[in-house]
Parts: structure tokens; sequence; C-alpha cells
């Protein structure tokens, strides 16, 4: 295996990104975005896939339709009515969210059109009960200025975030609706040739423009990155579901690596004698022959009444496992094909004998179908209703290998990887909305956009550290964060250091984050809270990461519950000056010998009883006096 230059494989990356807005409302009701676990009815539909105005079925919707899953929706009366259930025609698009959009349309110099036309995007993997997502053209052209560098800008939209994902069974999917219907602007840049590192600077910028506005929702979810990533002779492959930037960096150099490989397995085959696969000369029932097979995973697919079959593949021998880079096969890519049909995954002739598929098992596979050493074959088991579907695909996607990358999109996983997600969309799946007339922008609204445009993130910035007397370090990560909002609002009391507040906000919480524990258990009311209770000094400083450790691991709910449950709390100073001075007296021989030393010895022992119940620095200030008059009255030299 070798290693990847990037900069040598003709490498292009276009960026789209998602921002939920900051609004009361959603974009065609009244309902509010607040999320909420609790519901209180549910409904189910079955979506499936029609043909456009011209005539034609959309790919992606096609290959949706094929997975026959039924969609189940829970509702809350508090985030959703009777528009997101797809019982009401939409309401009349939000004012609000209308001049947000059009105000980051002017930051990026963005052509506004005078009439928005609503239009009608078909999606049926159910993450929207109608079976398609409204979405409008705001405008084209304009540019983001990255460090100098002009990044064109295709095309800004408006459109509806999507349901909420709660469940993804074998034959149903759960979704929940308090999402669906949230403002989003999409911004999609023009491809430019860039390393992966430059367009994790790319999105950054955006991301900072954005949130100058301060009209733009932030945390977890609210912003999500696309991106369409391709190389020199290749086809397009959008990615989907970016939400991190380090994950926008790895997702971009895992999918040039991949798409590099792609080609190399194409190349490979070109020089082999291949014959088209046919579903009737090549396609073979080995349900029969496979019922002696030891393999466990084999014996449990019997037992679900699967049907196993095995596809031929002559001269095909070693390509299945062939890896130019590290964990890129043209099986890895069958495999996570035929998960979309509800299929677990296949057994392919270059891994076995394996999985208790013996070499008996495989001789009786060969004599059935006919082959000899240089061919390959795979193993498929699952019911009638999608073996037959995932063949289709199966034999569509080694004709595609031999072509090198093809079109389609992909989800990104959390590790920075690829995984199939459907073909990718045709001019079939959009057409017009006819339950919304066009939208009139008027020039006084764009005036009033051009005038109010924010001020730059560099500006922003050296405002934020003025104001709150922030080094630049600290302005950067609250400024960044998703707690600039609550860090300004718990700031505005005098009594709150602005520093130690970014520090908890910024430090504190993604420490523990990063020790497994859940950040979105940890509630804005409970963080404001804490720091009321530190600012009316009855916590400690000691006690702010305590409380928000037992919140963010389950262990309690809320602030009030937290302090009764682990007696935190101030103690008074004749009751600190109490304890403080049982230490003393048990180590009276350790400051003796030690002298001002020992600070360090009894300033640990004092914090095991003491965390949360008292501030450090009041008491080392108590021990340091105490050990001082002790010295003292010993004439023992400090």
């Amino acid at each position: 295996m070798s290693e990847l230059d990037i900069d040598k494989i003709g490498l292009k990356v276009g960026l789209e990104i998602h921002q939920q807005l900051s609004t009361n409302k959603k974009l065609f009701c009244n309902c509010s975005s607040t999320e909420t676990s609790e519901f209180t009815s549910k409904f189910s539909r079955k979506l499936r896939a029609t043909k456009s105005e011209l005539g034609t079925y959309d790919p992606a919707a096609l290959f949706e339709s094929a997975k026959s899953k039924r969609m189940i929706y829970y509702t809350n009366p508090d985030s959703c009515c009777l528009v997101e259930q797809d019982e009401e025609p939409p309401h009349e698009l939000d004012h609000d969210t209308k001049n947000i959009a059009i105000l980051i349309a002017s930051s990026l110099k963005s052509n506004i059109f005078s009439e928005i036309y609503p239009m009608r995007k078909m999606v049926i993997d159910g993450s929207n009960t109608s079976g398609f997502q409204r979405t409008m053209l705001i405008s084209q052209g304009g540019y983001l200025d990255v460090e100098g560098k002009k990044i064109g800008i295709q095309s800004i939209c408006l459109e509806e975030d999507a349901a909420k994902l709660l469940d993804d069974r074998e034959t149903e999917r759960d979704f929940s609706l308090e999402r669906l219907g949230i403002p989003l602007v999409e911004i999609a840049l023009e491809p430019v040739n860039a390393r992966p590192s430059e367009m994790r600077k790319i999105a950054l910028t955006l991301g900072r423009l954005l949130r100058t506005t301060k009209k733009v929702a932030r945390g977890l979810g609210s912003i999500r990155q696309d991106v369409n990533v391709s190389i020199s002779n290749s086809g397009i492959v959008e990615v989907k579901g970016v939400q991190q930037l380090d994950q926008l960096e790895k997702v971009v150099e895992y999918e040039a690596k991949r798409q590099h490989g792609l080609i190399l397995i194409s190349q490979k085959l070109a020089k082999l004698n291949l014959e088209k696969i046919s579903k009737r000369e090549n396609v073979f029932d080995v349900t029969e022959i496979m019922k002696e097979c030891k393999s466990k995973i084999i014996q449990k697919l019997l037992k679900e009444k699967a049907v196993i079959k095995v596809i031929k593949i002559k001269n095909f021998s070693g390509m299945f496992s062939f890896s130019p880079y590290e964990n890129i096969r043209l099986g890895k890519e069958l495999g996570q094909l035929v998960r979309f049909f509800g299929i677990g995954g296949i057994f392919h002739s270059d891994e076995l004998p394996n999985y208790g598929i013996e070499n008996s098992d495989i001789e009786k596979i060969k004599n059935l179908i006919q082959i000899n050493d240089n061919d390959g074959f795979l193993i498929i088991a699952g019911n009638n209703s999608k073996i037959d579907f995932a063949i289709d695909s199966i034999i569509n996607r080694i004709d595609d290998a031999k072509l090198g990358v093809p079109a389609e999109t992909r989800m990104a996983t959390q590790t920075g990887e690829t995984v199939y997600l459907r073909p990718r969309p045709g001019a079939s799946r959009m057409y017009p909305e006819t339950d919304i007339p066009p939208i009139i922008v008027t020039k006084d609204e764009i005036n009033f956009a051009e005038k109010n445009i924010p001020k730059s993130w560099d500006e922003s910035l050296c405002d934020l550290q003025k104001k709150y007397e922030l080094n630049p370090q600290l302005a950067e990560q609250i400024f960044d964060s998703e707690y600039l909002e609550l860090f300004e609002k718990i700031s505005t009391n005098k009594k709150s250091s602005p520093n130690f507040v970014a520090s908890v906000l910024c430090s504190t919480i993604t420490n523990l984050e990063r020790q497994g524990l859940d950040p979105n258990l940890l509630k804005h009311d409970e963080i404001i809270k804490t720091f009321e209770f530190l600012n009316l000094d009855k916590i400690s400083k000691e006690s702010v990461e305590m409380i928000f450790e037992q919140i963010m691991s389950g262990k309690t709910k809320s602030v009030d519950e937290t302090i009764q449950k682990s007696s935190i709390g101030t103690l008074d100073d004749e009751e600190l000056t109490k304890i403080v001075d049982e230490i003393i007296q048990k180590n009276l021989e350790l400051i003796k010998n030690q002298g001002s030393h020992s600070i360090g010895t009894l300033m640990g022992i004092a914090m095991k009883s003491l965390r949360g119940k008292a501030s450090g620095e009041k008491i080392n200030q108590l021990l340091q006096k105490k050990i001082i008059d002790i010295l003292d009255k010993n004439k023992i030299m400090p």
C-alpha cells in the first residue's frame, strides 16, 4: 500500500453550510423551536416516490422507496402543530427569518433576488412528513474573504430543517418533529482546489461570519456541513452530516484517499477480461446447500427464513480484497451498500474460508456455480422482498467500479470516514411549491440589511476582548463556542468574573465532556443558576465543576438537587476555622518538621473535606496564617 499525495490528484472541494437561524418561530408556522424528549402523541406514514413534472423518477427517491420502511412520528404540542404533521397548509413565511437571510446574503456581497419562489425538494427518507422539503433561492454570487483569498458563493437558500431521527430499525424509522420546520440558511460555496486543512479554515471563516450577525443558533447540530469532493477523472461525491471542523478535515482527506483508491482499482479491473454480470445467469440460490454449514451467522439467517444467494463474477479473484490504500477495498464498499437494505453484510470469496464457512461449503458452492480459481463470488442473504433490490445494487456497483468513482451521496462518520447513503439526486427531485405564492423582497429591505451588516470577526473579537478584559485566546474560544450569549448574560452581573465565567464555559465543560459526560444534560438555565448561587456566596468557585459533573453524568438533574445530595454549600467563617484548626492539631509534628513547606500537604488534606464548601483561596490564606502563628510561637524558622 502506498501513501497518497493529495497535491497530485486534482482534489476539488465544494462546501455547503446549513445553519439554523435564531428565531422565535418556525419557518411556516408559529411553533417554537424548543427541543423536548417528552411526546404526547404519534402517527405513522408510508412515503412513496412520485414522478416529476417531466414524468421521470428521482434516483435518490427510488432508492429510499426500495427500503419500504414505515415512518413513525412523535409530536409535542409545544413544538409542532398541524403544519409539521402535513395536515394543514403552511402559514405565511416568518418575516424575521426572511430579514436574517437577506442580512446574511448582504454580508457575503451576494446578489439578492427581488422575488423568491418557494420550491419543493423531494425527500422520502422520512425526515419530512410531507415527502418534500421547502426551499427558497434567496441570492446567487458574492464571495467569502478567507485571509485575502476570495471564495465564490454559488447560492444562498432559505429552507426548513428536517425531523430528528430517533431510531432506525429494519422495517421502521422513528422521528420527532420538534426540529422539523426550524429555519435554515444554506450557503453553497464554489468548488475550490484546496487541501483538507484549507477547507477547515474556509468553514471556520464562514461560521464566524454567520456568528457575527448574532442571528444564528449555536450548539451541536445547529450548523452542519455537506462537502462535495472530487478528484481528476472522478464523479462528484456529496458527503452529508459533518458537524465539527476536525471531522471536516478528516472527511475530505479520507474521501480523497477513497476516490483515488477506487480509480486505482478501476485501472486494475480494466486489465482483466471481465464479462457483464447477468442476474439470470450469474445469480444462484444456495439456501439448500448451506443448511449444513456450521457458521453461526448462516444458521441464524436460516432460522429467520432468509434466502441465501450467490453472485458469480468471472475473472474477479483477489479484486474484492485488493487494497491500494489502508481500508479502501471494493469488498468494503459493497458491504456498506447492502446494509441500507436491512442486510447485515456479505461474504466474498477473497475472505473465505472464515466466519464459520469452511472449505467444504466453498467447494459445494463452486461445484454448483461452476467457477475456477480465477473467478470470484459473493454470498448474500435476506428476505425475498429485499434481496433482489440488494443484488441489483451490487451488480450495478461492480459495473460502476470498472469506471472509477460513482457519483453518490455518503454519510460522514464520527471517525472521519464516509459510508454509502444513497445515489446522487437528479433534477427530478425539485418542483414548484403550490401552497405558497412568490415572496417579494423590497429595495427598502435590501437597503436596511446593507446598512446593518455586522462588524467583521476580527473587530467583533476585539470588542469582546476589551469589554470583558479577556486575553486573546479566551476571547476567541468564547466567541467560537456555543456559549457566547450565555457568557454575556452571566457577565452582566458585576460580581461575576468574565475570565472565570469564560474559563468554565470553554474549559471546564469541555474537559468533563472529554471524560465521557454528556453536555446536553447541562441546560443553560442550570448554568445561569450556578453562577447566581456563586455570586450570592451560596457556593464556592470549586463547587461549580462538582455541580456540572453531577448533572452531566446524569446523577442529578438540577443545581438544587446537586447541592442537596452532595452537601455542597459555603461554610461560615466560624465553621471553617474550626475544621482548619482540627487539621492543624492533627498535623503539628509535620508543621514543626517542614515549617512553611507543610502548606502543600495540609492544603491537600483540607481540600478533601472542604472542596465545594469553601474557596481554595480562603482555605489557603487561613492555613498560612495558622502555620505562621505556630512557627512564631515555637520560634521555628519558616
